[in-house]
């Protein structure tokens, strides 16, 4: 298969684990027998120094000609430790998932065998853990109008919107994502207090006819929120809006116990964009201490969501796992034994592949 590759590295640590991202997909690449292509261009800070434009026409230009997107990270202190700033690398992020309509936040939460002593939680809890979250990106109460304070100043308001076609988007995904996994759907709402919620509720009731081989739970936020911690072994995909998903999905990535090895996807109709869900880490930057694990797992999830490679997909996690398994990692989770640099985890991951 022929694939072009968008590479948005972006700030902070987000060049250096994009790097070794590549390095992984290339043998991927050779290994099965596929020709990529890759295209670099900037975001955030990057692009700002550049451009003036966190997230510049030609970077958009980029990402519409390729199939897949690997972004790295975005954020610089320079723009955090000035409130002036009319301009943010923040912006660049939000105006990417605008303009290539990417609804759908895929957020996995898996175990790793060698690190669920890292957990919070007891190991009867969390081992075996595999459930993912698709979280609707661009509705709901972020977006909402309108917005904004009383003339006093003394209130506060935002507005809560969806519309069936929203809805339904990302329900499809999450149905035909649970087609292939253990066939169970749980609708997380509030249906109960939120007519928006209702309308969720109601639509997906109306689709799973459609689906006959899914099983499909509706659950209350709250309830989830609880039995995520109690027994996550109880969930496989979870569908939800945008607030709700955004809370549920960092308390989720807890539960490896260690947040800075989890991968995502933003999905929309035309366009896929792979990210770790770590921060651009200004103070590791340039010192090749980074852990790319996040970043690999997201081409991982690249490989699966943009290309329905599935085996190229385990190919990497089969061989991430082995890397944690045989200390093969970065300083942040060396517990003692030798750390490797960055770039000597991605050579070998690589070399092993």
């Amino acid at each position: 298969m022929e694939m072009n590759i968008a590479l948005l590295p972006g700030d902070g640590i987000g060049p250096e684990v994009i790097a070794q991202a590549v390095k992984v997909v290339k043998a991927v690449a050779e290994k099965f027998g596929h020709t990529i292509h890759f295209e670099e261009a900037p975001v955030g800070a990057a692009a700002i120094d550049l451009t003036g434009n966190p997230y510049p026409d030609e970077t958009h230009e980029v990402c519409l000609r390729a199939d897949a997107v690997l972004f790295g990270a975005i954020g610089d202190p320079k723009y955090d430790n000035d409130p002036k700033a009319k301009v943010r690398p923040e912006q660049g992020l939000l105006a990417m998932r605008k303009k290539l309509g990417l609804f759908a936040n895929v957020r996995p939460t898996f175990t790793f065998p060698s690190l669920v002593h890292k957990s919070p939680l007891k190991l009867d809890r969390i081992e075996g853990v595999d459930l993912v979250f698709f979280r609707e990106l661009t509705g709901g109460i972020y977006f909402g109008e309108p917005r904004g304070r009383n003339e006093q100043g003394t209130k506060a308001f935002d507005t809560n919107v969806y519309s069936k076609e929203e809805i339904t988007r990302l329900a499809r995904m999450g149905f035909e994502a649970a087609q292939k996994r253990r066939k169970l759907l749980t609708c997380v709402d509030k249906a109960n207090v939120l007519a928006t919620s209702r309308l969720w509720r109601e639509t997906v009731q109306e689709l799973a006819p459609e689906y006959p081989d899914v099983k499909v739970e509706y659950e209350f936020v709250d309830a989830v929120a609880m039995r995520l911690i109690q027994w996550p072994k109880a969930y496989d995909v979870l569908i939800t809006e945008n607030l709700f998903g955004d809370i549920l999905t960092d308390e989720a990535s807890v539960i490896s116990g260690s947040m800075g090895l989890m991968p995502s996807a933003s999905l929309g109709t035309d366009n896929k964009l792979f990210e770790p869900i770590h921060g651009s880490y200004p103070q590791a930057a340039g010192k090749d201490i980074a852990n790319p694990l996040g970043t690999i797992l997201s081409a991982a999830m690249m490989f699966e969501y943009a290309f329905d490679l599935r085996e190229e997909a385990k190919t990497i996690s089969d061989i991430v796992n082995r890397s944690l398994a045989e200390g093969i990692v970065t300083e942040d989770i060396a517990e003692g034994g030798k750390a490797y640099k960055t770039s000597e985890v991605g050579d070998w991951l690589a070399a092993n592949i």
